[in-house]
């Protein structure tokens, strides 16, 4: 499904409906961390990707359903642990923080540590059992040397669909060799080739309080959203949402925001917003935005889920 932008821009997003998920599953075990969604229209279905020690997948039914008064809650399906070649549990500190659905598999970024047993990397995993089928290493210039490559925990944050098979990366945060700390780098995936670098997108004036958490490809309007995550201790959020032209090449100079809106004052509740998908459509025919949040596995924050639509006026053309 296609997201129509709010027109005029300058009309902003409407709030639709929060959802809290809740703390535990059937199984007792605790549900948090969720960093990145996707939503499969056709089955009614929302992906949710989750950072705990031992990385998973997890659905929950009826969104389309829930907004459009036909249920009252999601209906929470089993985790998919995600597992390496051989079938076996992922080591604790995966730390999945990006997702692609493409079919019957998924693509997800682990962010790293700068260590050889924490490296940063894209995978492919199999939906039907967890299990990883492939490994996609990062492009030079992100890898971890003295100096220069991705700094702890700060990515591959972001990961968005630009065409079938052809993928779009990004960081948290800058390169520690980059001499300009506003600007986020990209890095493209196509099918059979290796990962190049993009071109970087430029998050002045919020680079010294927040840092890109997510992406999401309009292919037919040739624009890109970026959610941006600020926190400041304790517990002061920002959640903004920022237009950018289409990437077009590696020479491309960085891509400047073309328009921007701050969530927060939209209504979306203060957290720690990482995920953004394509959502529903409501019965009036707009498309919606999904948001979720990362909770920590912290008592104080909240796994939520946002839906947002644009708003337009009658002026607008359909």
């Amino acid at each position: 499904m296609d997201l129509a932008l709010p027109c005029p821009l300058e009309a902003g997003w409407e709030l639709i409906r929060t959802v809290v998920l809740p703390r535990e599953g059937a199984d007792g075990l605790p549900l948090g961390g969720f960093s990145a969604a996707a939503y499969q229209p056709e089955s009614d279905r929302l992906w949710l990707l989750s950072d705990a020690p031992h990385g998973h997948l997890m659905t929950w039914g009826g969104l389309a359903q829930l907004l459009n008064g036909m249920a009252t809650a999601l209906t929470p399906g089993p985790r998919l642990l995600l597992r390496d070649a051989d079938g076996q549990l992922l080591p604790e500190g995966f730390d999945g923080e990006a997702l692609v659905l493409e079919g019957s598999r998924a693509w997800i970024t682990s962010e790293g540590r700068r260590t050889p047993d924490r490296t940063a990397r894209l995978i492919r995993i199999d939906m039907n059992t967890g299990r990883q089928q492939e490994v996609l290493p990062l492009p030079p210039s992100w890898r971890a040397a003295p100096g220069r490559g991705l700094a702890i925990n700060q990515g591959p944050e972001s990961l968005t669909a630009l065409a079938p098979s052809e993928l779009l990366v990004a960081a948290e945060r800058p390169l520690l060799q980059s001499d300009d700390p506003s600007l986020v780098p990209m890095a493209r995936v196509s099918k059979g080739a290796a990962m190049r670098d993009e071109g970087a997108l430029q998050i002045r004036p919020f680079a010294k309080t927040a840092g890109l958490t997510d992406l999401l490809a309009l292919p037919r309007q040739r624009r890109l959203l970026a959610l941006l995550r600020g926190f400041q201790p304790p517990l002061s959020w920002t959640a903004q949402l920022l237009l950018y032209p289409y990437p077009n090449g590696r020479a491309a100079p960085p891509l400047k925001p073309l328009h921007g809106w701050d969530l927060l004052t939209a209504g979306l509740p203060p957290d720690n917003w990482e995920a953004l998908a394509v959502g529903p459509r409501l019965r009036d025919g707009r498309t919606t935005l999904v948001l979720g949040s990362d909770d920590n596995f912290n008592p104080l924050q909240s796994s939520w889920i946002a839906v947002m639509a644009p708003r337009r006026t009658d002026a607008c053309p359909d």
